[in-house]
């Protein structure tokens, strides 16, 4: 579910925390019926799904529909069960892409810890290493925090391995602007070097039917007439305004390099057909309590609201894939083998890279995953998953960003004036109030955005350290927020203005190859 549709129900959601509090059922693991008293990871304190402190006395507030408040994220993997990656962990990813050759070094979201949370990836890995026939690294290191790897592993040179890759990525974007902003882009960047860095396949759901369902409008007006108009049979409502949103949403992302090959992009209007058994299975296996716990819809929400789900969780499943993960092109008389190519997509494992905030409808989609696989899939069904923080908003590092203030967020499609004139008016400052005591006691980059916003996107580590340096200790070239903005803004251009160079090549042609079903394992 996208931010922007989990933001707009969260009144609804706020009225049913009473009720769900009551209703605390979540799908059991093993089976044995419907509902069970508690899920995988369940937080230790819930209310209707929100996260609550025992303790009393935080305003940090993370919910499948609101985030807001000064984040703790130790706590949160605490309250939601999941887990820290750690430098062994790192060292292991390290092990399977840089020592393997597909990428120079780790992400720069993993070097600083932007990415920090897991659910399995630690079976990600071994899976990998089994695909490539090595070891994983010595236990015997350093357990660290951010930077605990070194730049000093040396790159490896690709040879592939004989056989297809043993896992895919899946992420999505529900379109609901033609201008996609940075926090947008942030997901697909790091996909899109997972992608480089692992050499699988990867899925892109394209969620023009969520949208329509919790945004869509209908007008009696706009309905025709049956004799007149360019269109005269067509419905009043704007079910179509969202399916051309996909298009456009669907350039920036062929925009951010993935592989063509190794990629597929789809429409849920066009594509649910194949994912439907899959659909159907997961309504069999998920209660209405549940839902209704997770994202608080009541009696009055549309019925699709409660359905959608299901169709988010489906491509979690590689038999939702039939041809493009199975390479079953329906061309084959064989039956037998026919069935062959459909169970290697079935036993897949899937990694969802997402932020924290959709940890909770995940852990749904893990407690019924057992139901929609055979026995043999290497984690009986369930999507791993690697949970980055938040992008914070121009305004302060305090919660996420939001398309619907303009001034809260640098959109794609801004122009090089524009993104300066944001960065200098609206990020928040961490620096003092006077020279004297920006000297004395240097910036908060805690709090300050534009230092926070140069984690995700300067490369230089180096560079990002001593701005650091200076700028928290308030001496050297970077001792003020000017500077540091500056600094911010000319990364910021070349971002987004290689982004839109890119984008320029990206035809409503080369979209509908990227979305040709066709197999990418």
């Amino acid at each position: 579910m996208s931010r922007e549709v989990r933001s707009e129900e969260g009144t609804e959601y706020r009225l049913q925390m009473q009720r769900a509090a009551m209703e605390d059922m979540v799908v059991s693991e093993g089976g044995g019926g419907d509902v069970a008293k508690q899920g995988e990871g369940s937080p230790p304190t819930t209310n209707g799904g929100k996260e609550v402190d025992e303790g009393g006395g935080d305003d940090m507030v993370v919910t499948a529909f609101e985030v807001s408040g000064s984040i703790d994220y130790t706590k949160l993997i605490d309250k939601f069960g999941s887990k820290p990656l750690t430098a062994r962990l790192l060292r292991r990813l390290e092990n399977v892409t840089v020592k393997r050759g597909t990428v120079p070094r780790l992400h720069r979201f993993l070097r600083r810890e932007i990415f920090f949370s897991h659910r399995d990836l630690d079976r990600i890995c071994e899976l990998l290493e089994g695909w490539y026939g090595v070891d994983p690294p010595s236990e015997e290191m350093k357990e660290g925090g951010e930077g605990a790897t070194t730049d000093a592993t040396p790159p490896g040179v690709w040879t592939p391995p004989a056989t297809p890759c043993p896992i895919y990525l899946y992420t999505g974007r529900g379109p609901s602007s033609a201008a996609m902003h940075l926090g947008h882009l942030v997901p697909f960047l790091f996909t899109q070097w997972l992608q480089r860095a692992f050499r699988c396949p990867l899925v892109i759901q394209m969620t023009d039917d969520e949208k329509f369902l919790f945004k869509g409008s209908y007008k009696s007006e706009d309905a025709g007439d049956g004799t007149t108009g360019p269109d005269p049979h067509r419905t009043g409502d704007d079910l179509d305004r969202f399916a051309k949103l996909t298009t456009e949403n669907a350039k920036d992302i062929v925009a951010c390099g993935f592989d063509k090959e190794r990629t597929f992009l789809f429409s849920d209007l066009e594509y649910v057909g194949r994912m439907y058994p899959n659909i159907v299975r997961i309504w069999r296996s998920v209660t209405v309590n549940q839902v209704n716990g997770v994202f608080g819809f009541d009696g009055t929400s549309n019925i699709g609201k409660a359905a959608f789900p299901a169709v988010q969780a489906a491509p979690s499943f590689g038999s939702s894939f039939p041809i493009v993960l199975g390479g079953n092109d329906g061309d084959r008389s064989d039956a037998a083998a026919s069935s062959s190519t459909s169970s290697s997509a079935a036993t897949l494992a899937c990694l969802v890279p997402c932020a924290i905030d959709q940890d909770p409808y995940f852990r749904l989609t893990r407690d019924v995953a057992h139901r929609l696989v055979p026995r043999n899939h290497p984690l009986g069904g369930k999507p791993a998953l690697i949970h980055s923080k938040f992008f914070p908003p121009l305004q302060g590092a305090r919660g996420k960003m939001s398309s619907s203030d303009g001034n809260s967020a640098v959109f794609l499609t801004d122009a090089p004036e524009e993104i300066e004139r944001k960065i200098k008016v609206h990020a928040f400052s961490g620096g003092r109030e006077t020279r004297k005591l920006q000297e004395e006691l240097g910036a908060d980059l805690d709090a300050d955005v534009s230092y926070q916003w140069l984690r995700f996107f300067l490369e230089d580590d180096e560079e990002l350290a001593r701005i650091g340096d200076e700028y928290g200790s308030g001496k050297g070239e970077h001792w003020s927020t000017g500077k540091v903005k500056a600094r911010l803004a000319e990364v910021l251009k070349e971002v987004v203005g290689e982004h839109q160079e890119r984008r320029k090549a990206v035809t409503d042609d080369v979209v509908r190859e990227w979305m040709t079903e066709r197999c990418i394992a």
